[in-house]
């Protein structure tokens, strides 16, 4: 099964599917992905992760995320969308996922949809087939607003199954906008206290945060996202050592080396070579 609905005028495109072929399709690597596993378990591959879904897990994936599927039999929802179909960064206002379920300074957020919430993702994505069936002038309004109720009702799991009843708004808010400014800073700011000064916070207290929240540390963070954005490039380009290194800035290579090495066991030119 595959429904799509496209505004050409826009350039704007959603897309459900629930066949491995939209996710190996070259053409969707613009897209924001929400994969719902409706049937046994089984393993998606990435970059610099391996994850295993569980029945009614759920992930979010942005479009830097790219997912290799082992298991080609695997039973699944697949919903796709781009940036001018609906614009994560700019309606946060309305869903606050931003830094929740699309991010990729951290690890993959695992949503588990129980047997109650489950009738009602299943009426959500019945709702999108029969709108993606539906042509009419308000079609891509009503497909939006379908879109934003599955973001809100999982942005709601997020925070109920990754940050503790202890934790208050506050506190999840803080690290919510952490992992967005590590997004969009991840290569010109290395340190904590540069985005604690964003935050107009002291790196203390966002140190403190993670930690209460179980999450691991802001640094760790950082590193990690500047590690997966190194690996990203070793694996996907043809740029020399010293041309990531600029990229993600560092001084010079010796110094990207180190801490490629340090994160990951390996030196940048073992990694390139193990992984191709």
């Amino acid at each position: 099964m595959k429904k799509s609905f496209h505004e050409p005028e826009l350039g704007s495109s959603l897309i459900l599917a629930d066949n491995i072929d939209e996710l190996r399709n070259r053409n969707s690597h613009d897209y924001f992905k929400i994969l719902w596993n409706r049937g046994d378990s089984f393993r998606i591959e990435m970059e610099s992760l391996n994850i295993t879904l569980q029945k009614n897990d759920l992930i979010c994936l942005t479009p830097l995320q790219k997912p290799e599927f082992p298991n080609p039999s695997a039973r699944y929802y697949l919903l796709q969308f781009n940036r001018e179909f609906y614009c994560i960064h700019e309606n946060d206002d309305e869903v606050s996922c931003e830094g929740l379920l699309f991010w990729g300074s951290s690890e993959l957020p695992i949503l588990g949809i129980d047997e109650e919430e489950v009738p009602k993702f299943e009426t959500i994505f019945r709702v999108f087939i029969d709108e993606l069936d539906t042509k009419d002038k308000i079609q891509g309004e009503m497909l939006r607003m379908l879109l934003k109720r599955l973001i809100i009702k999982s942005t709601r799991l997020a925070r109920q199954q990754h940050f503790p009843d202890e934790l208050d708004n506050s506190s999840t808010e803080l690290i919510r906008q952490f992992n967005i400014l590590v997004e969009q800073h991840f290569k010109e700011h290395h340190q904590v206290s540069s985005y604690a000064e964003m935050l107009h916070k002291s790196p203390k207290t966002l140190s403190n945060v993670f930690a209460s929240a179980g999450h691991r540390s802001p640094l760790e963070v950082i590193h990690h996202r500047i590690a997966m954005e190194g690996k990203r490039q070793l694996l996907k380009t043809d740029k020399l050592a010293k041309e990531i290194a600029f990229d993600l800035g560092f001084r010079d290579q010796s110094h990207f080396s180190r801490f490629f090495k340090k994160e990951t066991g390996i030196s940048p030119s073992q990694y390139r070579r193990k992984k191709n």
